[in-house]
C-alpha cells in the first residue's frame, strides 16, 4: 500500500454519497452533483459537488469531466480543468464544477459528472535560457505526429 495521507472532507448534507478511493483501481475519484439541475442548451451553471477538502499541505486538486460526462449529459466543463489549492477550505469553500450544456440535460443528485486526483505541487524551477536546444533532431513541431 502506498503512503496514505488523511484528507479532512465535509459533505453538504446526508444525501451525497461519500467518497470512494479504491487503491489500485484507479488514482481518480469520483465526484458527483449535490443538486438537481436543468439546463437548457447554451446554459451555464456551477453545480454543486457536496463536498469541501481540506488538502494536505504542497498539494492541489486537480478536476475534470469524467469520459462519460459529454454522451451522458451533454455538458463540457468550461475551464477544462479545475485547479484547487490546499488554501481553498474554508466553511463556505465547496467544490463546484463549471459547465455548460450543449443540449437541454437533466442532472440529478449523486449522478458521477466529474473526477479528481491530488497532486503535489510543482517543484521549484529556474529558467536558464540558452542561444540553441542540444538536441540536433526536430520532432516536427506540434501536431507533426499524424493521426494514427
Amino acid at each position: 500500500m502506498r503512503n496514505e495521507k488523511h484528507i479532512q472532507i465535509k459533505y453538504l448534507n446526508d444525501d451525497i454519497q461519500r467518497l470512494d478511493y479504491i487503491d489500485g483501481k484507479s488514482d481518480w475519484i469520483d465526484l458527483r452533483a449535490a443538486e438537481e439541475v436543468t439546463l437548457k442548451e447554451g446554459e451555464f451553471k456551477m453545480i454543486h459537488l457536496g463536498v469541501c477538502i481540506k488538502l494536505p499541505e504542497g498539494y492541489e486538486a486537480h478536476i475534470v469531466p469524467r469520459s462519460s460526462t459529454f454522451k451522458n449529459f451533454g455538458l463540457i466543463q468550461t475551464n477544462h480543468m479545475g485547479v484547487v489549492d490546499e488554501s481553498y477550505c474554508g466553511p463556505e469553500d465547496w467544490w463546484r464544477m463549471p459547465v455548460m450544456a450543449v443540449r437541454d440535460t437533466q442532472i440529478h443528485v449523486n449522478d458521477r459528472i466529474c473526477q479528481f486526483r491530488i497532486m503535489e505541487h510543482q517543484p521549484a524551477l529556474v529558467f536558464d535560457e540558452v542561444a540553441e536546444m542540444e538536441q540536433k533532431e526536430s520532432r516536427g513541431g506540434f501536431g507533426s505526429t499524424g493521426k494514427n
